[in-house]
Order: structure tokens, then sequence, then C-alpha cells
């Protein structure tokens, strides 16, 4: 088995194993990394080559270590997972992210998903099924966890949400116009998720969803389209 990787880039691949799936490991914490990237090495035709423990440091070793997946977590500190996936996907579309983490509500679900993510597995994931799905993704296919595909399938199941009388911005889900308004008012995220008894991580995701929704690039110019949109001014 390869010598454990140390956070960062990692030693030069062995001899034999440039047909290896190269992985990216991206989570905050470092005992789960270091448990991961152990399951992982030991699988075969999986080789991890790099471990990131926030969103920026992801995308710097995607550009220095080109690797064919990225296990990404979606809590991360300064640039949260589904930023980062968003930013990975266009820069480097050859890479597949794989979203391991403990979020299922719908909200998160779907920001990832709209940002570009190729797979999306909860941390309760076995790991076979961990390593099965980051194989397929590398293959180009597209895995979601058995929790997550239910609701995706009760989410289309539905039906598209009726825009009648919606108002403005009828692109975004009511949660997601519910934050907006909040944001157009200028209160914090933090704020946001006290009002709404939501996860600071959850309002995190809800912004980024709406900013690619909108396409906006920060806070300023979302609240800006906001308070056009009439939002805000309560």
């Amino acid at each position: 088995m390869p010598e454990p990787a140390v956070d960062g880039a990692t030693d030069q691949p062995p001899i034999g194993a440039d047909d290896d799936v190269r992985v990216i490991l991206a989570d905050e914490h470092p005992e789960f990394r270091d448990g991961l990237a152990e399951l992982l090495d030991s699988a075969a035709g999986i080789r991890v080559v790099g471990r990131a423990s926030d969103g920026h440091e992801a995308i710097d070793l995607v550009g220095q270590l080109h690797p064919d997946v990225v296990v990404m977590d979606l809590n991360l500190p300064d640039l949260d997972g589904v930023e980062a996936t968003r930013r990975l996907t266009a820069e480097s579309p050859h890479v597949g992210v794989v979203v391991l983490t403990v979020a299922k509500d719908d909200d998160t679900v779907f920001a990832a998903m709209r940002a570009g993510a190729r797979g999306y597995l909860l941390k309760e994931t076995g790991p076979d099924d961990i390593v099965r799905s980051i194989t397929a993704v590398a293959r180009g296919e597209a895995v979601f966890g058995a929790a997550v595909a239910r609701r995706i399938m009760d989410y289309f199941a539905s039906g598209p949400p009726s825009t009648t009388g919606a108002g403005p911005f009828p692109e975004l889900t009511p949660r997601e116009r519910e934050v907006l308004d909040l944001v157009a008012a200028g209160r914090a995220n933090a704020e946001i998720a006290g009002l709404l008894f939501l996860s600071p991580r959850t309002v995190r995701n809800i912004v980024s969803n709406i900013f690619a929704k909108l396409h906006v690039s920060d806070r300023a110019e979302a609240i800006i389209r906001a308070r056009d949109g009439g939002l805000g001014h309560a």
C-alpha cells in the first residue's frame, strides 16, 4: 500500500499506476481526510494524489495535480464546497466532482448539482459504494446515493413549481426568494440562519445558488438586482 499522503501534493506516482483514478480530497477535518485517503489508497485502481482543507486549496491542487475526480465536502472554510465546485467545473470541466457531505436538504443538493457536481453522497455511505461512485464518475457517469436519489425523484415527480403570482425572480424557489429578500435588506448570513431556523451552511449554499440563478458574481450585485425587483425594502 502506498505511504500515507500529506496535506497538499503527494509524492510522485509509483511505477505502473498511470491508469489509476487520480483523486483529490477536500474536507476540513484532517481525521476524516486521512481515513478516507487510507480507504481509497487500499482500493484497486484509485490513488489519492492530494488533500485540501478548504475550497481555495482544492482549486489550487487541481491546477497542480490534474486529478480525475475531486471528492468534495460542502462545509469548507473560506470558500464553501458549492462555490468551489462551480469554479472547478468551469475551469476544469474534465474533472468530476463527487460531493461527500452530511447535508441532504433539497436546497443544498440542488445547489451542488447546479454547480456541476456529478456525484452526491452522504458521509454515512458505505466504503464500497464510495469507491464504486468515484470510479463511475471518473468514467463520466453521474452517481447519487440512494437517499439523495429519492429526493431528486420526489422533486421531479411533484412537477415544476408554479410561478403564478410568484412575484419577482420566478426562477428562484420560495425559500431562495425569502433568503434574497433578507440579503437585500442587509442581513448577514448568520442572521438569516437564525431568522429562518436554518444552519449557516445551508444559508451559504442557498446564497450561492441564488448567485448562479441570477448570474451575479457577488453579494453587492445580488442586492442591486433584488432591490430593483422590489425586495429588501420592508
